[in-house]
């Protein structure tokens, strides 16, 4: 199958990142794209919470979400949304993913489990929990080509979710992220290799990249990830697109050589 992947240098003003997002899934379905994937925060990247607080609209009310709707369905093509800032049931947001049919229906939903709370060693401080409210749920969402796991950014740092998703049936995981620069540089392929070694899935991990308005800086280098551990695209730091032709028998393959997910057992740990 022939994939697609949006890397943005995402703004503030979604009503800017909506039609510019509708074109890049335009351009990628001429490409032949059958599936594309975009960054978390896809229609805002805004620290600012007040003002971000003046563009964020329940689910049924986002511009961003609409946008690629039509433009999947207008295009004939899947389109998993990496996440939107939308409004939740409380004071806080849901940062929540979507995976959208070629009819332009939503076939899944996924609201990011693991929140990023950190004060990095440079000064810089995310305390995305004072925004956003938790997800409890994982999906593995159903497609043509077999099922695809939904997680967002600092989800990939648990391995037991990407574990759970490739034993729930999973082929492809998605890794949707804004990753800063500094853990992006450390940490970003490592994690994205291993979580295809040890499931056995492809990893596709559309990202965010550059200096964004609200001043942070993202890593960029959208990966696709082979199930053996292979690196088949990385899209280095300049913001575009980019198609990629994988073969999902690479999967079985894999798996054949190394059935880690077979092989799981429970187990105590013991302190002395």
């Amino acid at each position: 199958m022939r994939i697609g992947l949006v890397q943005p240098t995402t703004g503030i003003d979604p009503a800017v990142e909506a039609p510019a997002l509708a074109a890049a899934v335009t351009e990628l379905a001429a490409q032949g794209a059958q599936l594309i994937f975009t960054p978390e925060m896809s229609g805002l990247v805004d620290r600012d919470r007040r003002r971000a607080a003046g563009h964020v609209r329940p689910e049924a009310d986002d511009i961003v979400l609409a946008a690629v709707r039509e433009a999947a369905r207008a295009n004939k093509v899947w389109v998993h949304l990496g996440s939107l800032a939308l409004a939740g049931d409380g004071e806080r947001f849901a940062n929540r993913g979507f995976l959208v049919d070629d009819s332009g229906a939503i076939r899944g939903r996924y609201d990011k489990i693991h929140l990023f709370d950190v004060t990095l060693p440079g000064g810089e401080s995310y305390r995305e929990s004072a925004a956003y409210a938790p997800g409890d749920a994982a999906v593995c969402a159903a497609t043509p080509w077999g099922g695809l796991g939904m997680t967002i950014c600092y989800d990939v740092r648990f391995p037991a979710l990407h574990a759970a998703l490739a034993r729930a049936g999973a082929v492809i995981l998605a890794v949707p992220a804004a990753f800063t620069r500094t853990t992006g540089e450390a940490h970003w392929h490592i994690l994205l290799r291993a979580r295809a070694i040890e499931t056995g899935c492809f990893v596709v991990a559309a990202a965010q990249t550059g200096t964004h308005a609200d001043g942070r800086e993202t890593f960029g280098h959208s990966l696709v990830v082979a199930p053996w551990g292979e690196i088949v695209l990385d899209m280095g730091t300049a913001p575009g697109t980019a198609v990629c032709d994988i073969d999902l028998a690479a999967v079985a393959a894999a798996r054949g050589k190394v059935p880690a997910l077979q092989h799981v057992r429970a187990f105590d740990v013991l302190t002395a």
